[in-house]
């Protein structure tokens, strides 16, 4: 298979498990990119507007929009960095953290459930294929 065929199915496929567990999400929750920066918070620790944004690929505006609407549910707080106070550091609060744990553990069971449905040799199989999306991923 030529790699612009393989690009065009994989494209197909992850956009079609991204849609379904966002359709189970309610009216009103976290956006994906809300929760995308929920998780690299929780992860990596604070961080500046700036710095998310180049980390996440998005314009800075693009980031401000979801740092307001995080802020303004009280996801995410804002201090001035120690360092420079002209810069802004954003940080994971404890509501955040709750909602991101919620949004994972009903992904999780959505997909669990999914999965139980699957051969052992096909969720290995899937299994196997794990470092080389995330491979994939950290190259696009």
């Amino acid at each position: 298979m030529d790699t612009t065929a393989l690009a065009g199915e994989l494209r197909l496929a992850m956009g079609r498990i991204v849609r379904r567990l966002r359709q189970a999400h309610a009216v009103g929750d976290v956006s994906l990119s809300g929760v995308s920066v929920l998780a690299r918070l929780a992860r990596t620790g604070p961080d500046s507007p700036g710095s998310l944004a180049d980390l996440e690929r998005v314009r800075p505006q693009a980031m401000a929009g979801t740092l307001a609407g995080l802020a303004q549910r009280g996801l995410v707080s804002r201090a001035p960095d120690a360092v420079d106070g002209r810069r802004a550091i954003v940080s994971l609060t404890e509501e955040g953290r709750a909602v991101l744990e919620q949004r994972r553990s009903e992904s999780v069971a959505r997909l669990a459930h999914a999965l139980d449905e699957f051969t052992p040799r096909e969720r290995q199989a899937l299994r196997d294929a794990l470092p080389l999306l995330d491979r994939l991923a950290e190259r696009l």
